[in-house]
């Protein structure tokens, strides 16, 4: 191997009888180091994007959320008291949560009310990413409402403004009176408090209530829509679902952050792995380069192939040289890729040079390096390297030597 390397490294290096062959040689690893170098800098962009969107829905959504099999809300909301001394839980928050009518001023919309209770505020990410107010559904005993930034800039809310939030839901078992609604809606009197801002998802539909309110606007008495809980560590998190699913039995899903947006999460890993095998593709491409330069390069050195012969080489070594020099060709350009793709994820997620276009939560395009992502980038530029590499030698090694001296027997495999 040390032979077949030396002899391949000089061929590299040297100065071909054909020029077109130097020129090749230089496109094929220059092709190799640019898609190897676009490979790293997409992957790192979507792992970026990735982890910013995964990180604005784990804001707002828990890690564990527990809800009734059977119908719309929990009946029975006792049997969880002894979860709230469990070691491993970090808050345990019962929640409402319904689809209401608000009226703001002169202006009307349809949003998702969330009941929450004084546990869910103090201990909640969403509290870190307030834009006006403060993160509170009381301001003594006065019933406030936390709002998505969206939705509120659309009914013209305010917290400095001192005009009420209606929020109307129907009554239970009510008849509906064309000549007076209002009696069979129930409705809640709130203040704006604050308002937030995480993803457009849930700032254009989403508002924070009292769990209090939203039991008296409902009706629900004790009863609860889910319990919403947030664990320490992953390994807890693995730990917790599965004594929740054996302590509670049926009667209730336990759904991980990952279940409860099971589609995002699926759409996001699909669109990765279809842009790998795109830019895979093109690099495979690119790498038909060397075997062009290759087919040349065997060719143009038959003499040096019957000289290695008579000193003894046997054909598995002479072949190896040729794979060896294809394959130099693509580690050089692996090499390049890797460092320029490197430096460049550096210098943005440092200096933050290409900015995103429009107005979003960030203002420059994110980039995370991954080192997973970074040996499949090695092995696949590699891989198809060497492939690139291996075909022109088994196809044309045998039939140059045939056609230089007849009746050889270098074609043959010993």
């Amino acid at each position: 191997m040390k032979l077949a390397f030396f002899i391949a490294w000089r061929y590299l290096r040297a100065k071909k009888s054909r020029q077109i062959i130097n020129v090749i040689s230089a496109i094929s690893a220059v092709g190799i180091a640019t898609g190897t170098m676009a490979l790293v800098v997409v992957m790192s962009v979507y792992n970026g994007f990735d982890n910013l969107v995964k990180g604005m829905y784990n804001t707002f959504d828990p890690d564990i959320i527990v809800k009734s099999a059977a119908g719309k809300t929990i009946n029975d909301p006792d049997v969880f008291q002894g979860l709230k001394n469990d070691p491993r839980i970090i808050s345990f928050c019962p929640v409402i949560e319904e689809t209401v009518f608000l009226q703001y001023r002169n202006q009307q919309a349809v949003a998702t009310m969330k009941g929450v209770d004084s546990v869910f505020i103090a201990t909640s990410p969403l509290r870190d990413h307030l834009t006006t107010g403060s993160f509170n559904v009381y301001f003594g005993e006065v019933e406030e409402a936390v709002i998505g930034r969206i939705l509120a800039n659309s009914m013209g809310i305010n917290v400095a403004f001192v005009d009420p939030l209606w929020i109307y839901y129907p009554r239970k078992d009510a008849v509906f009176s064309p000549l007076n609604p209002m009696a069979s809606l129930q409705r809640a009197r709130l203040f704006p408090g604050g308002i937030f801002a995480v993803e457009q998802h849930y700032d254009s539909d989403h508002l924070l209530v009292p769990l209090a309110t939203a039991q008296r606007l409902l009706d629900y008495g004790d009863k609860l829509s889910h319990i919403e809980i947030r664990v320490d560590g992953k390994k807890a998190l693995k730990t917790l679902k599965k004594d929740l699913e054996n302590l509670l039995g049926p009667s209730f899903r336990v759904l991980t952050r990952y279940q409860q947006n099971e589609t995002l999460y699926r759409m996001m890993a699909t669109e990765k792995v279809i842009i790998f095998i795109l830019l895979g593709f093109i690099l495979l491409i690119i790498s038909c380069n060397v075997l062009s330069s290759l087919s040349m390069l065997i060719l143009e050195k038959k003499e040096d192939i019957a000289v290695l012969a008579g000193m003894g080489a046997r054909p598995g070594l002479i072949k190896k040289i040729f794979v060896m020099e294809g394959w130099l060709i693509s580690i050089l350009g692996w090499v390049s890729g890797m460092a320029a793709g490197l430096i460049l994820c550096w210098v943005q997620f440092r200096f933050g040079l290409i900015s995103l276009p429009g107005s979003f939560v960030v203002t420059d395009y994110p980039v995370e390096v991954q080192w997973t992502d970074m040996l499949l980038v090695s092995l696949t530029v590699l891989g198809i390297g060497f492939l690139a590499a291996y075909v022109p030698v088994r196809s044309v090694f045998s039939k140059a030597i045939s056609l230089a001296y007849p009746g050889s027997s270098l074609g043959v495999s010993r």
